[in-house]
């Protein structure tokens, strides 16, 4: 038990690559074995997963099992594993709608079943390694192994423009990429030679006690804004999503919209905010102007939409507004809304994505028009679906009302017009989402393929009844959630507006001019103007060692 508590990290995201291991030595003909395989590992997954929830210190806060090792030690990369409470929540969200797409997949996938799986695994592990790595070096590795096994599942096993779709998906995020490498190389070599590291934690306390200069500081922000801005995708960098969505499987989607997304908000919270404070604050401005724009932007194209698809993926565009909106608020309630929101967009647009895949194996066709009165048919299906709905557009007692009003709590302290224009894109969510539901679900069958039209099976509910519990229990009871987040959010806060907050000796937010915190070192900003931010700390039991070429 001590092993698997010390090394729980490392487990959690090399489990999928063993399971892509065992598929290696399965007969590609044996269809039926390679797809029970995939679903054992995909539960394991989930299952090994499961003791981060309770093992995290909550009081705590910090980074917590941890794991390092020497790695490339002529450049100063370790092997540096660590999990605060934003990145355990999206672990197990990404273990959770990983096991849930492997399930959906066991009847759409019927060719080259062997390597769609096996691909569907190594997309897990770089995912898992991107929530997990403390390494700027490893960090990159695993945003890089991201890409391929997305590119292969949307390319080979998507719908008719899946060639293009791809090409466009891993040109786009390719960029991105490589010039937020560029952002990372700046910060490496500006730390003093024999003492260079990737170490996250060793760099973010180096640039606080000795900050770039402000031009350069502003570079590698907007290295950093377009790596992760395009994967997010925020508004203009958006139009590579509606394709890769529409033409990728049901369960690329899923783990697209659920997962992949999120690592684009969650290298912001992770590095930009915490790493270049005053500059986060200096293009503050520019971000809730993108992110309203995308709020209002993707509701009024979606609901202009004939394909349902394409509905549901510009529905992320909006959604993904909204936790980029509440992440510059800098304030409490905007954070700890943005990274819930994230998880609650997980929940909800992953389950549209199933919804649509599912009904989309019976008629293969897209288009809304070729629905309606589904509810005749399909009475269980359209439960389901309009809870997922409801969820998406957030109704209060479902997990989409909890994380949009703690946004617009936060945004209403920061702008009054920021939080009227988040609203006004609640009020085109709904439209677009009601809209779709009463196309589909009621009126008469149209359509008479409709008439025969099976309703779910056993497997296809268990792939949304979990998404259902998830909706249901943060809509009424999100304390557990929020309760995981207040340390590591009010670090953030603490780092990015340290004129206004301060944390006291147990990690709480406090006025800056009230019992600031005692061990805060004096480390400059990088703006002399600018006050001193608050370190990132790691689990009070535990300390990192600063690693560097020998």
């Amino acid at each position: 038990m001590d092993f698997f508590r010390q090394h729980i990290l490392s487990i959690i995201t090399y489990t999928p690559l063993v399971g892509a291991f065992l598929l290696l030595f399965i007969d590609k003909e044996k269809k039926d074995a390679i797809r029970w395989v995939a679903n054992i590992v995909g539960f394991v997954g989930l299952i090994v997963s499961l003791p981060l929830w309770f093992w995290y210190n909550r009081a705590d806060g910090g980074f917590q099992f941890l794991e390092q090792h020497e790695w490339i030690q002529a450049i100063g990369a370790t092997y540096h594993f660590g999990a605060d409470g934003i990145s355990v929540l999206l672990i197990l969200l990404t273990t959770v709608l990983g096991a849930i797409a492997i399930l959906s997949s066991w009847t759409a996938i019927q060719n080259r079943v062997k390597e769609y799986y096996i691909f569907l695994l190594l997309l897990q592990v770089g995912m898992l390694g991107v929530f997990c790595a403390l390494d700027f070096f490893l960090f990159y590795v695993f945003w890089e192994v991201m890409l391929v096994p997305m590119y292969f599942l949307i390319g080979v096993w998507g719908s008719d423009r899946r060639l293009y779709s791809a090409i466009k998906f891993f040109l786009y995020t390719l960029v991105g990429s490589v010039v937020m490498l560029l952002g990372i190389l700046v910060l490496y070599f500006h730390m003093p030679e024999g003492q260079r590291t990737f170490d996250y934690v060793a760099m973010m306390n180096f640039l606080h006690a000795s900050p770039l200069a402000s031009n350069v500081a502003r570079f590698v922000w907007l290295a950093f804004f377009l790596g992760f801005a395009i994967k997010v995708p925020m508004f203009p960098f958006h139009t590579w999503l509606p394709d890769a969505h529409t033409d990728a499987p049901t369960a690329g989607s899923v783990i697209l919209a659920g997962v992949l997304l999120k690592m684009g908000t969650y290298g912001f919270i992770r590095f930009s905010l915490p790493l270049l404070p005053h500059e986060s604050a200096y293009f503050k401005g520019m971000i809730a102007v993108l992110a309203i724009v995308g709020i209002i932007y993707g509701a009024l194209v979606a609901m202009m939409q004939k394909d349902w698809k394409r509905l549901v993926a510009y529905s992320s565009v909006s959604h993904l507004g909204f936790v980029m909106l509440g992440m510059f608020c800098f304030n409490p309630n905007g954070v700890n809304g943005s990274v819930l929101q994230m998880i609650n967009h997980g929940i909800s647009t992953g389950g549209l994505f199933l919804i649509v895949g599912l009904v989309y194996e019976r008629r293969h066709t897209r288009l809304i028009s070729e629905y309606s009165g589904l509810s005749h048919v399909m009475p269980v299906y359209a439960t389901y679906f309009m809870i997922i709905m409801l969820s998406s557009l957030g109704l209060p007692l479902l997990n989409g009302f909890i994380g949009e009003f703690t946004i617009l709590q936060g945004a209403f302290q920061v702008s009054h017009v920021w939080a009227a224009f988040a609203v006004l894109g609640i009020i085109l969510g709904a439209a677009y989402l009601l809209w779709l539901y009463q196309r589909t679900m009621f009126g008469e069958i149209t359509n008479e393929k409709n008439r025969t039209l099976k309703d779910l099976n056993f497997r296809e509910v268990a792939t949304l009844l979990p998404l259902v519990i998830l909706a249901f229990w943060i809509g009424i009871y999100p304390r557990p959630f929020f309760r995981i987040l207040e340390k590591p959010v009010n670090r953030v806060v603490a780092t990015v507006q340290p004129d206004k907050f301060a944390l006291d000796a147990d990690g709480n937010l406090v006025p800056a001019n009230v019992n600031p915190a005692p061990a805060a070192p004096a480390a400059a900003m990088t703006n002399s103007a600018a006050p001193t931010p608050v370190p990132l700390a790691v689990s009070a039991t535990t300390s990192v060692p600063v690693p560097g070429n020998k």
